[in-house]
């Protein structure tokens, strides 16, 4: 019988591993092995979140941008710089979402933060304060 971890642990032990190892498959093949044998395969979603979590804080952080049109490696370049300054990461990747509805601007999505620049934010920021006076 395995013995059963907390979700935080897990991911603790998964964030090290994969930062630590050369392989990551056999990392990701332990982790939905233990899973599956525990019967805990509905928490996958929360695991990975804290794996995200635990990655950035060694220093390996992953964005997701979200824009109304593609964006420039210029413009990438400059948001990855950004997003290294601001959280002191080594290395930062970045995932671009197409999104027509936010109008224009960005949203840069970290984990535990967001900065939300996007023109659909900015108007539902002007609703709502119009709805208080």
């Amino acid at each position: 019988m395995v013995k059963k971890l907390s979700r935080r642990s897990i991911a603790a032990y998964i964030a090290d591993s994969l930062v630590s190892s050369s392989d990551p498959t056999t990392t990701i093949q332990q982790l939905a092995g233990y899973l599956v044998e525990t019967r805990r395969t509905k928490e996958l979603d929360l695991i990975v979140r804290d794996i995200i979590y635990n990655l950035s804080l060694k220093g390996i952080v992953g964005a997701t941008i979200t824009s109304a049109f593609d964006l420039s490696v210029e413009t990438e370049k400059a948001i990855k710089q950004f997003i290294a300054e601001k959280t002191k990461a080594s290395t930062v990747s970045i995932d671009t979402v197409i999104d027509p509805t936010v109008l224009g601007g960005i949203k840069i999505s970290l984990p535990g933060r967001e900065l939300d620049q996007t023109i659909a934010h900015q108007l539902n920021v002007l609703k709502t304060r119009f709805k208080k006076a």
